[in-house]
């Protein structure tokens, strides 16, 4: 026999909740019936994944390898459920959408915001990576329903190029730098401390990358996971630092100079099979450019147009 998403879900109802009593309760079913459901698990998986305590349970090594597992498989039939009810025209579910970090604070926003005025009653959950191969991956897993990324070589289902996400370089008003505004050469700032980021995450590769192709390493004042947090230690005076322009607002007072040449990632939204059309809807939504390249950003290039 084979295991049931609602032995899975009993169990790790269970494994929440700390004991069977609560469990129960709130499934609204018999104590002994989900007691008997866990036991038939715990049979069609070879040993206890659970330890009965006399107050509450304990997971066995067993369960700890069959809880993420088990979670998993939940979420996967919850996302093919919501898929159904889209395909069939109801406005209704979530919408899982991966990205990653610096995507979710530069671009999404104003994704969403679009979107969600036409459809209000679909709930968003956003799965944040740190760097696109792990998007990928989640991706491929059935982790989220769309993606919005770097554009991945090689994918196989339906991939729409929404632009080049340009990177600019931040620094504290009143700082002295190198080059004639708006442009600056990276090499030229060899001799500056950095607002890093905390490696492995795609926005260290890329001002590694930069740098790296302007022949020296940078001096490191301090680290940060995310692209917002790198702007306000910059504005601080701890360093300069490398990030996408849509991160920073349109009334920045601080110094933005393009780096010369420029400094890009090209980002697409993909999906693994045909989008229904509230997934359609977002991947329209997302596909602006003004959200990619904010107008202050390209206005200072005197590109305002693009």
């Amino acid at each position: 026999m084979a295991v049931s998403l609602r032995q899975l879900e009993y169990f790790v109802a269970v494994v929440d909740d700390g004991s069977f009593t609560t469990a129960a309760a709130r499934l609204h079913v018999s104590q002994p019936g989900l007691s008997h459901q866990i036991q038939a698990l715990e049979r069609q998986l070879g040993g206890p994944l659970l330890e009965r305590l006399s107050r509450g349970v304990r997971l066995t090594p067993a369960g700890r390898t069959a809880l993420p597992h088990a979670r998993a498989s939940l979420a996967h039939a919850e996302r093919a459920r919501t898929a159904a009810l889209r395909a069939s025209g109801i406005d209704a579910g979530e919408l899982h959408v991966g990205t990653l970090f610096s995507i979710s604070v530069g671009i999404l926003p104003g994704a969403l915001r679009i979107w969600r005025a036409k459809y209000p009653d679909v709930q968003v959950r956003l799965v944040e990576f740190r760097r696109s191969d792990d998007l990928i991956s989640a991706m491929e897993a059935g982790q989220a329903d769309v993606a919005v990324g770097p554009t991945p070589e090689g994918w196989a289902g339906p991939t729409r190029e929404i632009g080049a996400e340009k990177f600019v370089v931040t620094a504290a008003a009143g700082t002295v730098l190198p080059g004639i505004p708006p442009l600056v050469r990276i090499g030229d700032l060899a001799d500056q401390l950095w607002v890093h980021y905390t490696p492995p995450s795609g926005l260290a590769d890329i001002l590694n990358a930069a740098c790296d192709q302007a022949g020296f390493q940078p001096q490191v004042a301090v680290r940060t996971e995310q692209a917002p947090s790198a702007l306000n230690l910059c504005l601080a005076g701890l360093g300069i630092t490398l990030l996408p322009g849509n991160v920073v607002p349109p009334q920045f007072d601080g110094i933005m100079l393009h780096p010369d040449p420029p400094v890009e990632r090209r980002l697409s939204v993909y999906t693994r099979v045909r989008p229904d059309p509230i997934t359609e809807a977002f991947v329209d939504a997302i596909s602006d450019q003004t959200l990619v390249n904010p107008a202050h950003v390209l206005e200072q290039l005197g590109r305002g147009d693009l």
